[in-house]
């Protein structure tokens, strides 16, 4: 083990991929003192981990599968990652209208049991079996931040005035909402702190073992280098397989399926701030979100993807399922010409050999390959879900600890990210702290500094006090001092990076302004 900064050229640790599970392992490695070059070929959370549904959840339809240990793990996260990070992420309440005809996916374990003892059920979810389920996903996780299970009268509630006036009773749960774009950042920013090397734009070309290293081939924008490591990390998600045996030339039996999940973004549907848990006809469940104050997401769609995985788009049939999926419920109809945004990305499922997209399991597999002599191991990570996104970087680090006796123990249980040192329920506070010290904030502007940059808000305020004094106006609240910021300090390279990653302002902005913050940052890259 050689410790940050790697003195001797070789790193410990090489990691393939900016995702997730990439920087959440090269924030932990390097927290234990291991040496840490991560390369992303494009920007951080491009792909996956910007494109999921938003939340911090255990999966209660997991629960159907018996997916019980992953549904656990992911329950005790989320108090977790709530207090490790209550800038990004906070709770939410979720309401699941009830009525008659709901019905299970046909290929899930519950649904086949359920069948062979109570056969005139006819693949329907009677009530008292999903306020079993939820019993379980109160219970299951030892909650003591989020609250548990009550039942609502749609009729008198306010969550039933957007529903049809059929749905007469809900059942509300608790989860949480999570910014996954920011959360990749903070995690890269972490470790960048902690002494990892973060390159972004930088892709392996290629990658061998030559004796007890790996030499790693890489094209950026400095041009073609060569790094030496330890141990090598695939996290490059939907890329893992294709990484395996393109860029480093093994045979392996061990792939992802890919999944595409798709999600469409509306006008405002409903006035309170609870999501909504719809479940159809056909088995399957969407969610509707409660969406950067002004909008509402709605997803997703499981469908297996063919093509490339950058290339995935939600298509006009997935935008019409998701439209009429929740206008079953909605007392006012969704159509497509109520969309703003839509966005799709491929999840990249362990190849377990499940019949369906949806039934292909969540949980993460880790394959250690230790290398001829048990020198220069390769760990691949397979599959994953974002809110065990910690504890899948744990068992990495469990894998490889043979390799590097000298790392430290496990540590990032209830650490703050970047700007997340504060309680848990301290983010209105911060908010009007930061309205009382710079005046000219409007409430929506100084929510979203603080949403996206807790603490570091101030930071990036600096000693302003007037707009001007924060530079060029981009316009939607972006000035040129936060956008150097991005630029600075979280790898942002282009103006998509900014408005659709680093926040989603390319809701408000206009082609004219995206172009124009598009110019500027082409003239002002870092060096």
């Amino acid at each position: 083990m050689t410790g940050p900064g790697a003195a001797d050229g070789v790193a410990d640790l090489f990691i393939i991929g900016g995702g997730i599970n990439g920087c959440g392992i090269a924030r932990d490695a390097a927290g234990r003192g291991l040496s840490v070059v991560l390369a992303e070929m494009g920007d951080l959370a491009q792909a996956t981990s910007s494109a999921s549904t938003k939340l911090f959840h255990g999966g209660l339809r997991y629960l159907e599968y018996f997916e019980f240990r992953l549904v656990r793990e992911a329950l005790k996260e989320r108090e977790t990652l709530l207090v490790a990070m209550p800038h990004i992420s906070w709770p939410m309440r979720f309401v699941l209208p009830m009525h008659p005809e709901m019905r299970f996916a046909a290929d899930t374990p519950t649904a086949r049991l359920l069948a062979r003892g109570m056969p005139w059920m006819k693949g329907r979810r009677p009530f008292w079996l999903i306020r079993l389920g939820l019993f379980m996903y109160d219970h299951l996780g030892g909650r003591r931040i989020l609250p548990g299970t009550r039942t609502l009268d749609l009729r008198t509630d306010p969550a039933g005035q957007a529903l049809q006036p059929r749905f007469r009773r809900a059942y509300e749960y608790s989860d949480c909402w999570i910014d996954d774009a920011r959360l990749v950042v903070l995690n890269a920013r972490d470790a960048a702190a902690r002494g990892a090397r973060i390159m972004v734009r930088t892709r392996v070309i290629s990658a061998e073992r030559r004796g007890d290293l790996w030499h790693v081939v890489t094209e950026g924008p400095a041009g073609r280098a060569t790094h030496r490591a330890r141990a090598l990390v695939n996290a490059a998600g939907p890329w893992v397989e294709d990484v395996i045996r393109t860029t480093l030339r093994i045979n392996t039996t061990q792939g992802v399926r890919l999944v595409r999940g798709s999600h469409i973004v509306t006008r405002r549907l409903f006035d309170h701030d609870k999501c909504y848990f719809f479940q159809g006809t056909d088995g399957r469940i969407i969610f509707a979100i409660p969406y950067e104050r002004d909008f509402t997401l709605i997803g997703t769609t499981d469908m297996d993807h063919q093509g490339r995985p950058d290339q995935a788009e939600c298509t006009e049939a997935e935008q019409d399922y998701l439209c009429a999926f929740a206008a079953q419920y909605l007392a006012r109809p969704v159509t497509r010409d109520q969309i703003v945004w839509t966005y799709s990305g491929v999840r990249p499922l362990y190849n377990d050999g499940a019949s369906s997209a949806t039934a292909a399991t969540r949980d993460y597999v880790l394959g250690l390959d230790p290398g001829e002599g048990g020198g220069a191991p390769l760990l691949n990570v397979f599959g994953g879900k974002i809110t065990t996104y910690r504890r899948l970087a744990e068992s990495a680090l469990a894998k490889l600890a043979p390799i590097f006796p000298g790392a430290g123990g496990d540590w990032t249980a209830r650490v703050p990210l970047p700007g997340g040192d504060f309680p848990h329920d301290g983010a209105a506070a911060l908010i009007a702290g930061l309205r009382a010290d710079y005046p000219f904030l409007t409430e929506d502007w100084a929510a979203r500094l603080v949403r996206a940059y807790g603490t570091e808000a101030r930071a990036i305020l600096g000693a302003a006090r007037k707009p001007a004094d924060l530079g060029r106006d981009f316009g939607a609240t972006l000035t040129e001092a936060e956008l150097r910021w991005l630029m600075t300090r979280e790898w942002a390279r282009a103006a998509q990076d900014v408005i659709w990653r680093r926040s989603k302002l390319g809701l408000r902005m206009t082609p004219e302004q995206i172009a124009a913050l598009a110019a500027f940052m082409a003239d002002h890259r870092p060096g």
